[in-house]
């Protein structure tokens, strides 16, 4: 186990300079007056002043020394009127991603200030997607071709073609529009000014969770009264595809030998089902585990969107409306980055469930 654990992690690296190189050939794509967006806030409009810059933030080297001055940074050392200067610039590796035209301050602090709203709603929508997803799936497989299985299916299917911006507003029209239950945004007004009050300590950032730390009650029902919408909405189409993985692992489990020995020795068909059954159906549900944390925080774009919600999709998708190119790429940077991590949780998660992933 140690061995596949230790060979999983010496491959991160790899895949993640793979990612980074990936998303800068995108960036050179750009001209170099664009690209100048990485090291300054304002673009001057006088020529001269831009090939300056160009040629001090080396706009115009060859792409690999531009990529490992994106990736580590550089020292710039400037003299000027007998004044020495000294710059550090760059270096995604100390979260500096440049300067976000759209929000008017550096994309890392961004995505600092907006990334734990996202992972708030990501969480909650996780819920809803791993125990309805997995317990309707196995119901419907035991419960094969019956009238619940059949209910079960048509949720199912209609979940993972229903567009969830279009659900989304249907819910708006519903219970907001129609009853004022659960409005959009993050939290109240009333709370919000509690919250950036300097007698509410920010634990984690997340709003529900540092309310409970706070013992502020009421802030937490409201932060959660918003979050009810936008999380039905992103959880409904990943709930759809978890439940119809796991009906079709069950059905296919249901069917194998063992299963058929299980309940010839007279076991219990709770026991057959629970023991037996469910921990090798899931298998295919713990390796889809890594993309659904991923699209849940990449749905977030439309989502957040529609529900007026202040996270990293509600960011992407104006600077995307904006093209404003360098924050969009740092979007896309830091999703691929999350990508990796959870695809290497998921690998050692899938080899703790499975032994004899171990041994490949």
């Amino acid at each position: 186990m140690i061995n596949y654990i230790i060979r999983r992690l010496i491959a991160v690296p790899l895949l993640l300079i793979g990612v980074t190189i990936l998303i800068f050939l995108m960036l050179m794509a750009l001209t170099p007056v664009e690209r100048t967006a990485l090291y300054v806030r304002d673009v001057p409009r006088n020529d001269r002043v831009l090939e300056g810059i160009i040629k001090k933030y080396g706009l115009d080297d060859p792409w690999y020394k531009q990529y490992w001055r994106w990736l580590f940074g550089t020292t710039i050392t400037t003299t000027e009127d007998g004044v020495t200067t000294v710059e550090n610039i760059g270096g995604i590796l100390r979260g500096d991603f440049g300067y976000s035209r759209t929000a008017s301050q550096p994309v890392g602090e961004l995505l600092a200030r907006r990334f734990p709203a996202s992972l708030e709603l990501a969480l909650y929508a996780v819920i809803p997607v791993i125990a309805g997803g997995i317990f309707l799936g196995v119901v419907g497989a035991v419960k094969h071709n019956k009238p619940l299985d059949h209910i079960v299916r048509i949720f199912g299917i209609v979940g993972w073609s229903f567009p969830d911006f279009v659900f989304g507003l249907l819910l708006l029209m519903a219970f907001y529009a129609g009853t004022g239950w659960f409005p959009p945004g993050r939290i109240s007004d009333w709370a919000n000014q509690i919250v950036t009050s300097p007698a509410f300590h920010n634990y984690t950032k997340l709003i529900s969770i540092d309310a409970l730390l706070n013992l502020r009650f009421d802030i937490f029902f409201d932060s959660l009264r918003h979050m009810v919408l936008p999380v039905i909405s992103l959880a409904y189409l990943w709930w759809a595809l978890t439940l119809r993985v796991t009906r079709s692992s069950m059905l296919e489990t249901l069917r194998q030998d063992y299963i058929t020995t299980a309940r010839a020795k007279g076991l219990a068909e709770r026991t057959v089902i629970n023991k037996h059954a469910l921990p090798n159906a899931l298998m295919p549900v713990v390796t889809l585990g890594g993309n659904t944390v991923v699209g849940l925080l990449s749905g977030v774009v439309i989502i957040e969107t529609v529900f007026n919600y202040p996270g990293m999709g509600a960011a992407a998708a104006r600077a995307a409306s904006q093209l404003d190119v360098i924050t969009v790429l740092s979007f896309v940077l830091f999703n691929g980055l999350i990508l990796v991590l959870a695809n290497v949780v998921v690998d050692v998660l899938y080899a703790y469930i499975d032994p004899r992933v171990r041994l490949d």
